[in-house]
């Protein structure tokens, strides 16, 4: 089902970030609105101003998935020369803020444009101390045949590597995620598979969002007692 606003082509079309949401009818909310508005958990964006407002926006439809969760598209990043254009405002921080409020972040790449730009490497780096929501997916993998996607896929393995200094080996979702004919099809059961996956943890998404939250708050709790610690000894 397409969203009110959704804009999808070979060419980077996403210059903004949209957050899709369950409602009574399909409108287009704009992100001034979104910032304003009490019963919705975007005020904190106000910080980031105008500029950004300008380019943030809500997509409301009647889902009964978008009942339990919000998905938010972000802006594509941008590579070469393109990433000496000033977006007008703090994109870096921006993405930030959406990861810490965030119960699973999703980063895609295409099977032939594994390259991680600066600004996308920005962006990686600041979702440090969210590791565990982190997933990646491989998309259009169908593009290519089964031993050039061990490549690939190895390829990939090693630029994320070099960027998020973890222990731990990311999940990675590997497929073709759209409704049209394989180009490949030699590895149609494996996309079959890890589409399963990734729909199964978005489903677990409501339920796990609980403990989660609770998670946060005890460590919000231990920060504010070492806080309280540090003052009572400075004084």
């Amino acid at each position: 089902q397409d969203f009110p606003g959704q804009r999808i082509g070979p060419e980077p079309t996403t210059d903004r970030f949209v957050a899709v949401m369950d409602g009574s009818d399909e409108r287009v909310i704009p992100g001034n609105a979104l910032a304003v508005s009490a019963d919705l958990p975007y005020r904190g964006l106000e910080r980031f101003g105008v500029s950004f407002l300008n380019k943030f926006e809500g997509s409301q439809m009647p889902n009964p998935v978008l009942r339990n969760i919000t998905l938010v598209d972000s802006p594509g990043v941008l590579s070469g020369e393109k990433q000496r254009v000033a977006r007008g405002y703090d994109f870096v921080n921006v993405c930030a803020w959406f990861a810490s409020r965030a119960d699973l972040i999703l980063m895609l790449f295409d099977a032939h444009k594994l390259d991680i730009s600066d600004e996308f490497k920005a962006v990686i780096e600041s979702l440090k101390g969210n590791d565990d929501k982190v997933r990646c997916v491989l998309n259009k993998a169908d593009q290519v045949d089964r031993q050039k996607l061990m490549r690939v896929y190895g390829a990939l393995m090693w630029s994320i590597g070099k960027v998020m200094k973890t222990p731990e080996v990311m999940r990675v979702y590997v497929g073709s995620f759209w409704d049209q004919p394989l180009q490949y099809d030699d590895n149609a059961a494996l996309f079959e598979m890890e589409e399963r996956d990734l729909m199964r943890d978005l489903r677990d998404l409501p339920r796990n969002s609980a403990v989660r939250k609770i998670n946060e708050l005890l460590k919000r709790v231990r920060l504010a007692k070492v806080h309280a610690y540090i003052v009572a000894y400075l004084k």
